[in-house]
């Protein structure tokens, strides 16, 4: 079993970003973390999982934990009404970022990925680690 942690930060929204993710893989820790210059939280938070899922090699059972809804919502609900509606979102609407959410989509085709949310700031190591991670990469150059 793989575990992940996820989170991405935005200084302004939008403005300089940073995602983070911990990969747990075998007894073995991996920190990955990455920024951008004028993005949004939301595309951070994308990110994070995103780069995560890029570093594993082989498709056993995978843990994402995230404290964006938006995130564990939009892969594991919206993202077939989206799929069925030509990328648009019940008003209609174009879905924003969807070039990430392309990308997340095709990636979890390869894994058995369970997904849950994790309240935000609420003492769960793993989640503050990764989310002073994230921020730490938005603020980096």
């Amino acid at each position: 079993m793989i575990t992940i942690y996820t989170d991405g930060s935005c200084l302004k929204n939008p403005g300089s970003g940073g995602w983070a993710a911990i990969i747990h893989e075998n007894n073995n820790k991996k920190i990955i973390s990455g920024n951008e210059k004028n993005t949004t939280n939301n595309r951070m938070e994308l990110l994070a999982p995103i780069n995560a899922l890029r570093e594993i090699k082989s498709g056993p059972k995978i843990k994402i934990y995230t404290d964006s809804q938006y995130v564990k919502n939009g892969i594991t609900e919206w993202i077939n009404t989206w799929l069925n509606n030509d990328w648009k979102t019940s008003k209609k609407e174009d879905v924003k970022n969807k070039d990430l959410w392309i990308e997340l989509y095709n990636l979890t085709k390869f894994f058995d990925i369970q997904w849950i949310w994790v309240k935000a700031h609420d003492g769960n190591p793993l989640n503050e680690e990764v989310d002073l991670l994230a921020k730490r990469a938005a603020n980096s150059d």
